[in-house]
């Protein structure tokens, strides 16, 4: 069968057809790829074939050379520069040869494929005649199709190409680009994809846009393309100026004032909704970017530092104008509204929330008054629109100030919950939810606490959408006003509510067959904030969820046989992590009791860890519970531990599942700080996953802190048993510590930095402090200059209060368990300074100051 039979089968609505076809062209691939990848080319170019098989050849031909997972991707690199030069070049030939091709689909497989190519081959030097070639292409020709189809590669190339590999070219390709980008060209559509390769280049084309002639050229064909009369040329100009605003904002202080006020308050206005939507974007990005920079600067400060970013307030100087235009945007409301889709009105009461965050208290009197006005309204729109604007702006204004406000609003927000138009009990819901978020503490319990509950519970009855909003209000009034997690208190503000809610909750969630709009879910998370914040004297109906709860997951269990879809697999899914999230607040919430019914949860539990696949939420929810109940029985979890090790060792196995395996480790430091000293048996197979991890470079790097930590959670429970891994582990740690941050490091970086130092300390602690009770506990000496040196080095690079803690609790465990054979290593002038400089920062906390009194005791002790 020929390849274009074949890549027209994978289009077959038959399942079967399709099946074979998908089957047979993998196995060409892994049987022949050369001639694979030659197929698929002279299959795109081919005019003679139908649009649709050139389309899927394309796909398959891209996919042959993209993939997310990094090791996939580098052995299609590998693969396809294996491949023979002259293969290679009869295949970009014929890509570039066919870019003029008049069919707009198969035109855009063909951009989309060199675009693959130049990912893989330009940063390896080769196919140097790609640009020259492609800008010769825009300048010498006539045809608006090869036109067009070149500045939609362009894009693609900008989009996927490493920057670097495009630095040598970069003022060419900008200069091309720039120019298709005019109002002068006379195409509309290589204008477009002109706008678009502009807004993919952003990035690798900052040393021209730093320039301020280079810069004025690219922010005049940007805003000349927003008034334009193609509605898609003014989209793509607006999303490349938004672009322009997240990564440039430094620069824009004078473009804000000539331009860019004037252009996206008149686009918010513009009658076509994708015109609009970016328009408001921009205001949204102004505000997210003002936001972050008020934090750097607040660091900064805490940090004894200077800022290096300027806070130009563009959102407070534009509100005047840009708020009355968002709350008048809030009345474009559809009637049959897709939650999933994206429109107007949504944007708009996004941007007015960042609004109120950025400027606070300011936004308060204009809000307000658009409330007053449109709150009782006949028009629905109207009623809805006051009631988002209302709930926009709780988070941002000082709380004194909304405290009269929300007292006010309360009573007609209740009564709106019976409202006839569902979009504004939706809305209504939604705002309750905002109030018990940011105003709790607002809220008058004995006027508005009793009819709040009673009209939540009465919108549990309503559509799925407006369920999910009350779950969640009643999540926030749990975490705002109940009793404060591992306080013991008799009674508690919801203590009264708590029996009705629950026993609504369990009713509704029981009815629930269908998770729509999440609802479901939200109900079982409603459930347990309640259950983690309740009082003492709801723990009996605490104990009756428990029983309950587990009821529903052993008829899960049972069910599993009459799962025939994927989508009854993945309903099933998300009820068993529902009710097995619930279990764990009930675990949490009950540490006394729960050893009554721990082997019931117990056997529940492993079952479904042994059905459930490593991919789903089911198996991280299980480990969850399964580390909650670690917690709270403590050494008698040994009983449990010979059943659940085999399945711990088998999660911690694929290191591209990350996410499992962090929740995974934290299991091994549960089990291991439970069973202390009789989990020594266990250590040398998780010591070799572990170090087996750590060397793996598919592991995501946010996991590592996690594995270093269990090396320390290992040496403390073991003791002196830990002793034959203390070599090896030292070389790791040594290796870790050697990722340290410097001042001048990324912020993200020293970010990651500073916890994987914290969780460095953390096993240097471990270590230390396990192997203190052994005779051979001198041997630690070989390694404390490496610490110590390390301890000292980290006085040179940033910090913060957690990691400081960290290194000074250090330097006091290597004085109290090493005693005066420490004197050596801390005796030195630079220990007393370091001492002096923690407890002299900003932001150092009570618990460090108390960490330093200690550590200075240890050391003027071992110093003797």
């Amino acid at each position: 069968m020929d390849i274009t039979t074949l890549l027209a089968n994978t289009l077959s609505p038959d399942q079967a057809t399709l099946e074979d076809a998908r089957q047979k062209l993998e196995l060409f691939r892994q049987e022949n790829y050369p001639q694979y990848i030659q197929a698929l080319s002279q299959c795109l170019i081919n005019e003679q074939v139908p649009n649709h098989v050139r389309h899927a050849a394309g796909l398959a031909f891209k996919n042959t050379l993209t993939a997310k997972d990094h090791a996939t991707h580098e052995e299609q690199i590998h693969r396809w520069l294996q491949v023979d030069e002259a293969v290679r070049r009869q295949i970009k030939d014929g890509l570039v040869g066919t870019l003029a091709t008049p069919d707009k689909q198969a035109s855009t497989s063909v951009a989309q494929s060199i675009a693959a190519v130049a990912a893989v081959e330009l940063p390896h030097r080769q196919w140097d005649d790609l640009i020259p070639s492609l800008l010769a292409s825009v300048t010498s020709t006539t045809n608006v199709s090869l036109k067009k189809a070149t500045m939609m590669t362009f894009g693609f190339i900008c989009e996927q190409v490493q920057d670097e590999a495009l630095m040598d070219q970069s003022s060419d390709i900008l200069t091309a680009v720039v120019t298709g980008a005019r109002k002068e060209e006379t195409s509309v559509e290589v204008r477009l994809e002109a706008i678009k390769a502009l807004n993919n280049s952003l990035e690798f084309i900052k040393t021209h846009f730093e320039r301020e002639g280079e810069r004025n050229i690219i922010m005049q064909v940007v805003c000349e393309g927003t008034q334009s009369e193609s509605v898609d040329v003014k989209v793509a100009s607006f999303e490349c100026m938004v672009r322009i605003m997240q990564q440039y904002y430094m620069m824009m202080h004078v473009y804000m004032e000539k331009a860019l006020f004037g252009l996206t308050v008149s686009g918010m206005n513009d009658p076509e909704p994708n015109v609009a939507l970016q328009a408001i974007e921009f205001w949204s990005t102004v505000c997210d970017d003002e936001l972050d920079i008020r934090i750097d600067i607040q660091q900064a400060e805490i940090n004894g530092n200077v800022c290096d970013r300027v806070l130009y307030d563009f959102a407070r100087q534009a509100q005047r104008d840009v708020v009355p235009v968002l709350l008048w945007l809030l009345t474009k409301q559809e009637e049959e509204e897709d939650e999933d889709e994206w429109n107007v009105s949504m944007a708009a009461a996004t941007c007015l929330a960042l609004f109120a965050q950025c400027v606070g208290d300011e936004i308060v009197s204009p809000v307000v008054r658009f409330v007053s006005e449109n709150i009782q309204s006949q028009d629905w729109r109207a009623r809805e629109a006051a009631v988002m604007a209302f709930g926009s702006i709780l988070e941002g204004p000082d709380p004194a100030m909304l405290k009269s406000l929300v007292d006010e609003a309360l009573t007609v927000l209740i009564s709106m919950m019976r409202d006839s138009v569902p979009n504004v009990r939706d809305t209504v819901a939604w705002t309750l939810g905002r109030v018990c978020e940011h105003l709790a503490q607002s809220i008058n319990v004995e006027l508005h606490l009793d009819a709040l509950v009673h009209a939540i519970l009465q919108g549990l009855q309503d559509n799925p959408r407006i369920v999910g909003n009350c779950c969640w209000a009643l999540m926030n009034l749990a975490d705002e006003i109940g009793t404060p997690l591992g306080n013991s208190e008799p009674t508690g503000t919801l203590s009264r509510y708590f029996d009705t809610i629950i026993k609504a909750l369990l009713q509704f969630t029981q009815q629930c067959t269908e998770n729509e709009s999440n609802c479901r879910t939200s109900a079982y998370e409603a459930m347990s904030s309640l259950i983690i914040f309740s009082a003492d004297d709801c723990i009996p109906l605490v104990q009756e969820v428990v029983l309950t709860i587990l009821d529903r997951l052993e008829a899960s269990i049972a069910a599993e046989n009459q799962i025939l879809g994927q989508d009854d697999r993945a309903n099933q899914n998300e009820l068993q992590s529902s009710l097995l999230g619930v279990l764990t607040n009930s675990i949490r919430r009950l540490p006394k009791d729960i050893a009554q019914v721990s082997d019931r949860i117990m056997t529940v539990v492993l079952q479904l860890l042994s059905k459930a696949s490593s991919q789903t939420t089911t198996t991280e929810d299980a480990l969850l519970l399964i580390s909650a109940m670690t917690a709270v029985l403590d050494t008698d979890f040994s009983r449990y531990a010979e059943a659940f090790v085999p399945i711990l060792f088998n999660a911690l196995q694929n290191a591209q599942e990350y996410q499992l395996i962090s929740i995974a480790l934290g299991n091994v430091g549960d089990i291991f700080r439970a069973l202390g000293p009789n989990a020594v048996h266990y250590c040398q197979e998780f010591m070799q996953i572990l170090a087996n991890l750590i060397s793996n470079p598919l592991l995501h790097p946010s996991v590592k802190p996690t594995i270093l930590s269990c090396f320390g959670d290992i040496a403390m429970a073991v003791g002196d048993k830990f002793e034959p891994y203390v070599e090896v582990t030292m070389i790791v740690l040594n290796q870790a510590a050697a990722m340290r941050a410097s001042p001048d490091s990324d912020p993200d970086f020293i970010e990651f930095s500073n916890i994987l130092m914290e969780a460095v300390v953390e096993a240097y602690v471990g270590i230390i402090q396990g192997m203190r009770t052994s005779p051979n506990v001198m041997m630690l000496q070989n390694y404390m200059p490496a610490i110590v040196q390390f301890v000292g080095s980290m006085t040179l690079v940033p910090s913060n209060d957690d990691l400081d803690r960290a290194l000074v609790g250090l330097l006091g465990d290597i004085a109290e368990v090493m005693g005066t054979a420490a004197k050596p290593y801390l005796g030195a002038e630079w220990v007393v300074q370091f001492l002096k400089e923690v407890r002299s920062r900003r932001y150092v906390s009570k618990a460090t100051k108390d960490t330093i009194r200690w550590a200075r005791e240890m050391i003027k002790l071992a110093c003797q």
